[in-house]
């Protein structure tokens, strides 16, 4: 049977059309003729447009409604996003293209089908992709697809820094002791020389309070010996701020004091002897004398912030603060250096190839936090523990002598047994090296006059959830 002829005959089945007897002959002739087989043939034609037609506009339909996820990006940090067509079941694209990308710093590659570039810009935005599948003209309208491109703002533009409130009353006990946000030094210490930088840490910045971190150094006159103190208030104190102020005051004012005379001839004898025979009876003499003068000076710092918490009447506690300080000096065999700490501080030393590094005081924490301490903690110099806070090494010479809140600590080495790792050390030096996330280099070296710039720089770095005061102080 012709399909002209089986077309004509369903055609007029469906119009409920029987053919009547003895008419099959005139039946043939109709479905022969040309005209007619023509008319089948263009409706056939046409049916088979309108269904193709339909099938493509359909599948545009799905491209449409099909949801294509693109990872959420954050102004500033690069970005690329791969769309994996493929698996997205669209296979049939013949041409894809994005709109407008640019005006978020963003663009689209169309030979590995992805979106790179820097975001400039924050929000919740609908990019256009436009596009054409197989089957249709290279010269067609193109398609539109609505996709969600979320763009993070950039978490450091969300901080205000508010400058703390620098006004003072003449009333001394109304003063609110204020100090300057951020602090940067540069100088030499003795045959070496020492930067630090403390800077108000975010968290304070946006509420425009105060920094709470301090620092002193000072070399002292005519003994070959530099102190160098460095403290962190308590957040809880609602005069941290004067309390580590007035710490590394008192440290340096202590030993201005009382490090002189016949006490430094003693103990420069006792590290002199103690170095050349090793005996183990210098040895304990030299710890002794250790013990009281440097226990002797921790307690006195510890009494004169009492004094001065009963001058302002209020508690003790309201200066609140940790602290710690080394003492350094040269001699022919070397470095001598003293230290002591009480609080989460650490201090570092590394000698001078850099193979070797000295923790020169153990840490005061404990399970969330709580194990920190406060020089103005009188149960610390009853402890059994106070001794092992004093700390003595003497080094043919270093490369660098660190101190440090935990404001860098924290993010920095995170944990307290890094601290004891040359390698997490080694990595310390190089992100001050250039090797941040920001590639801010901090030059150690005497003659760079712009070294207290680029430490004050380089203590912006960005880490998420580590918002403190930072303090850092470098003898190199």
């Amino acid at each position: 049977m012709s399909e002209t002829k089986q077309y004509i005959q369903t055609l007029l089945a469906q119009k409920n059309i029987s053919l009547i007897k003895g008419r099959e002959t005139v039946f043939e002739e109709f479905t022969k003729d040309e005209s007619n087989i023509l008319a089948v043939k263009q409706i056939q034609e046409n049916q088979k447009m309108m269904l193709d037609k339909w099938i493509l506009q359909n599948r545009i339909s799905d491209i449409i409604d099909t949801q294509i996820i693109i990872p959420n990006s954050t102004v500033g940090k690069p970005y690329l996003a791969a769309i994996d067509f493929s698996r997205l079941g669209m296979n049939d694209l013949s041409y894809t293209e994005f709109e407008s990308l640019d005006q978020y710093g963003l663009e689209y590659n169309n030979e590995t089908e992805s979106i790179t570039g820097t975001p400039t810009k924050s929000g919740d935005f609908k990019i256009k992709m436009k596009f054409r599948v197989n089957g249709e003209n290279e010269d067609s309208d193109l398609h539109e697809k609505l996709i969600s491109l979320i763009i993070n703002a950039d978490p450091k533009s969300l901080w205000k820094d508010i400058p703390s409130d620098a006004d003072r009353d003449e009333d001394w006990k109304l003063k609110n002791f204020w100090k300057p946000d951020n602090v940067t030094d540069f100088q030499p210490l003795g045959e070496k020389h020492i930067v630090v930088s403390s800077k108000r840490g975010r968290s304070h910045a946006n509420v425009g309070s105060f920094r709470d971190d301090d620092f002193a150094f000072k070399e002292l006159e005519g003994t070959g010996w530099s102190i160098v103190s460095v403290a962190d208030g308590a957040g809880s104190a609602s005069l941290a701020r004067l309390g580590s102020k007035l710490a590394c005051e008192f440290v340096v004012k202590h030993f201005e004091e009382n490090f002189r005379g016949e006490t430094i001839l003693q103990l420069d004898d006792l590290i002199a002897s103690n170095h050349q025979s090793q005996d183990e009876t210098k040895q304990k003499d030299l710890d002794l004398f250790l013990y009281n003068s440097i226990g002797k000076a921790a307690f006195s710092i510890h009494k004169s912030l009492q004094d001065y918490a009963d001058r302002l009447e209020v508690p003790l506690k309201d200066l609140h603060t940790t602290l710690i300080f080394v003492l350094l000096k040269k001699y022919s065999f070397g470095y001598a250096i003293l230290s002591f700490g009480v609080g989460d501080c650490p201090i570092g030393l590394l000698n001078k190839d850099m193979t070797e590094i000295k923790l020169m005081n153990w840490l005061d924490v404990g399970e969330f936090g709580g194990g920190t301490r406060f020089i103005t903690m009188p149960e610390i110099f009853s402890s059994s523990k106070f001794a092992t806070r004093l700390g003595f090494k003497v080094i043919e010479d270093f490369s660098y002598l660190m101190l440090m809140t935990d404001g860098i600590y924290d993010p920095k080495f995170v944990v307290e047994a890094n601290l004891e790792k040359l390698e997490s050390w080694t990595k310390f030096l190089n992100d001050l090296y250039g090797e941040n996330e920001s590639h801010n280099v901090v030059q150690l070296i005497a003659k760079n006059v712009e070294l207290p710039k680029q430490l004050s720089e380089w203590m912006d770095f960005w880490s998420s959830g580590n918002h403190d005061d930072r303090t850092l102080a470098i003898v190199f």
